[in-house]
């Protein structure tokens, strides 16, 4: 028996794919927007950050 034979006899197994899809959509929507309103600066900063030379020392 395939897998997916086991999902349609789970009843309501349709709300974890659409709240994972959800989830995922609410995420790149916010992301998107904070991105888009970010202060110009930050995110100059934040690009130069792997690139600055600083080392870390354990």
């Amino acid at each position: 028996m395939q897998f997916i034979n086991y999902l349609e006899k789970i009843t309501g197994v349709d709300i974890f794919g659409l709240s994972s899809f959800m989830i995922f959509f609410v995420f790149f929507v916010v992301m998107g927007l904070w991105a888009w309103r970010a202060d110009k600066k930050l995110i100059d900063v934040m690009k130069h950050i792997p690139l600055d030379g600083a080392e870390i020392n354990n």
